[in-house]
């Protein structure tokens, strides 16, 4: 029998969070963001069950192969866009739509020759200051790629760097002025709505939205829950108790001893470690259930295992179940307790837990 810990991914939950994102931008289309492998919830699962999508975006050209070799037809966005002029080549033959950043990408476009016309989205920076070109220069661009016989459609794209923050309303005002800047002049189709945006900002939905993370059922603001959102857990990471341990007191839990009893008291060893994806770096406090009860995690996390606090828990054995995060326990909140992010936890899911997929 293998260990107990799994991953159960709720596919009707992916489903009702996709009804939640048109409800937010009924006049905008969809571009669902599956990259690194759909934030661990399975690149082909989640591209099969939003089967209704206006399109897919990710960052992995393989990735996006492997969606049209199934059948997926939507448009399929390279949000990095391509590398090399080879890459190109695979842009082409498979009708990918791609991202342009940079001036190397438009050189290589330039010397390219394509069977098919390349659809584009030109990345604007508007002050996140990681891709993109500024204003001016993307303006430029467009003169450029339109007397490009092989370049199709060109939709104008930016990120918001502070979207999830109810305080921020000037950085979002100030990115919205510059990228308005080019938008005016060139009057082409835009995005700039990352999921945080869809719910916050409804002004800049406009021609297309790029959910992410509230697909998945996690909240992306800082100061909502997903619950409040209604929005509804796909993954539910769970495993079960395998050993029950007595401390009395001042005795010490796992490596480093980082945890010392204050009373007798009884713990559970959960089948959970760093090397499933739990983050190793959750410290004693961080929530979790057992039993359908609300605990904590005492001590350090170790490769494989993970120990809770049983004080007050009622009918424990080996074998309990135990719920990491999803159903019960949003993501959110164990990343927070943990000092760090839903999306991290959720990509950080190993490749030894199995998944087991619900409808």
């Amino acid at each position: 029998m293998s260990r107990p810990i799994s991953a159960q991914i709720n596919l009707a939950a992916l489903r009702h969070n996709l009804s939640i994102v048109r409800q937010y931008a009924k006049h905008s289309r969809i571009m669902a963001v599956i990259k690194a492998n759909a934030y661990g919830h399975g690149l082909i699962r989640v591209a099969k069950t939003l089967h209704e999508i206006d399109a897919f975006a990710l960052l992995e050209l393989e990735a996006a192969i492997q969606l049209r070799e199934i059948g997926i037809h939507q448009p399929i966005l390279l949000l990095e866009g391509f590398f090399s002029e080879a890459d190109l080549i695979s842009i082409d033959h498979y009708q990918l739509d791609t991202v342009i950043h940079h001036p190397e990408q438009i050189a290589m476009l330039a010397k390219h020759r394509a069977n098919k016309k390349i659809n584009l989205f030109l990345k604007i920076n508007t002050g996140m200051n990681r891709l993109g070109l500024a204003p001016r220069e993307g303006i430029k661009a467009i003169h450029t790629l339109k007397n490009l016989s092989h370049v199709g459609e060109i939709t104008l794209m930016t990120h918001l760097a502070c979207a999830d923050d109810p305080a921020a309303d000037r950085e979002i005002n100030d990115q919205l002025n510059i990228f308005s800047e080019i938008l005016n002049i060139t009057r082409l189709p835009c995005s700039l709505a990352n999921s945080a945006a869809i719910i916050q900002h409804p002004q800049t939905h406009q021609d297309w939205v790029r959910p992410g993370i509230m697909l998945y059922g996690a909240s992306p603001l800082i100061h909502k829950t997903a619950t409040e959102l209604d929005l509804k857990p796909v993954m539910t990471v769970s495993s079960k108790i395998i050993a029950l341990q007595q401390l009395n007191t001042n005795d010490k839990v796992g490596y480093g001893g980082t945890f010392r009893a204050q009373q007798p008291m009884q713990i559970g060893i959960v089948a959970a470690g760093y090397a499933d994806g739990y983050p190793r770096h959750a410290q004693t406090g961080t929530p979790i259930i057992v039993n359908g009860q609300r605990t904590r995690i005492v001590g350090r996390i170790s490769m494989d295992m993970l120990t809770v606090d049983l004080t007050g828990i009622t009918n424990i054995a080996v074998g309990s179940p135990v719920i990491l995060w999803g159903d019960h326990l949003p993501i959110e909140e164990v990343a927070k307790a943990a000092g760090t992010i839903s999306y991290e936890l959720f990509c950080s899911l190993s490749s030894r837990v199995k998944v087991i997929t619900t409808e």
